[in-house]
């Protein structure tokens, strides 16, 4: 009997430890909100940049990375450390992406002056293959554009310009821009009238999407948001893993610039939904990225049939 009672007063106090532990355990309210309130002040002080890495499937790739500097050069050099193989930033790039920069590469000297940036790199940034040397210049040349203000970029190698890739003995230009182009495809009949036009499509790892660009080197003589939207419409899956959301039946009915603004006016087919008159996400961003990278405009006014239906401003895509 005795141990009966015994036995029923130790769950009783077992249980009210445990009521009281609780009780403890889990914060109130107020203990909450302050929780909350910490970890939006903490993400408000994440940075994160741009940068072009190599996926999976060996094309440079548009991601982001935390990053600490906020003045242009030391950004500059936190981006191309990132960039380095085995470098001291590796830990920061994201799951299915990959250097380029060979290891052991280092940046003798950075500057930044009117949008221009002068790097001078060790003779190992070019201790790679065939296949990759130019990679690595467009790598450079768009992380480093990718800042704000940013236009142009000099590389040197121990001092010198690099003026010719040494494996594929081809010249580059002395000051580069994206004019110089990304994950180039040529498709290239003659010497006269190339056009280089650069085209976003978009690709994902673990169901996380990214954007792809593509420089397209051939002879059309067709204005670049024509080939733009003829390539984005030619077909919903361009390549292995490099996609397209833009429906087939789209058609660019007329396309203006003026100032620092381009008005593209389409079919009703662009649109993702009749009812809501709605644009996928995707689509504007594959159209608006590919005209950043072939005109100096910073807006862009989506019309479906001369009826505005969404404005684009790129700072906001970036």
């Amino acid at each position: 009997m005795l141990k009966r009672i015994y036995t029923k007063k130790l769950i009783i106090c077992a249980v009210a430890l445990f009521a009281i532990l609780l009780i403890y355990a889990i914060p109130n309210k107020k203990e909450m909100n302050n929780i909350k309130e910490e970890l939006s002040y903490v993400n408000k002080d994440i940075m994160t940049s741009n940068i072009f890495l190599l996926d999976s499937n060996n094309y440079l790739a548009s991601t982001k990375i935390i990053t600490e500097n906020k003045d242009k050069e030391g950004l500059a050099k936190e981006l191309l450390e990132a960039l380095i193989i085995d470098g001291p930033k590796q830990d920061k790039i994201p799951s299915g992406f990959k250097a380029i920069i060979p290891s052991n590469t280092t940046i003798n000297s950075l500057t930044v002056n009117n949008g221009v940036v002068k790097v001078d790199f060790s003779s190992e940034l070019m201790n790679t293959n065939l296949e990759n040397e130019e990679k690595i210049i467009e790598a450079i040349v768009y992380t480093l554009t990718s800042i704000d203000g940013i236009k142009q970029v000099i590389i040197y190698m121990d001092g010198e310009i690099l003026i010719k890739l040494p494996k594929s003995k081809k010249t580059i230009p002395s000051t580069l821009d994206r004019s110089f182009g990304i994950n180039k495809e040529y498709n290239v009949t003659n010497n006269k009238d190339i056009n280089k036009t650069t085209v976003y499509y978009i690709s994902s790892f673990n169901d996380e999407k990214y954007y792809v660009p593509v420089t397209k080197v051939n002879n059309d003589n067709r204005s670049k948001i024509e080939i733009i939207v003829d390539e984005l419409s030619s077909s919903n899956v361009y390549k292995t893993n490099l996609m397209s959301y833009l429906s087939s039946n789209t058609k660019l009915i007329s396309a203006s610039e003026l100032d620092d603004e381009i008005d593209l006016n389409f079919n009703s087919e662009i649109l993702s939904d009749l009812n809501t008159r709605e644009i996928l996400e995707e689509v504007i961003y594959t159209i608006s990225m590919s005209i950043n990278d072939n005109y100096n405009v910073s807006t862009i006014v989506f019309n479906v049939e001369n009826e505005e239906i969404y404005k684009s401003v790129m700072k906001s895509i970036e």
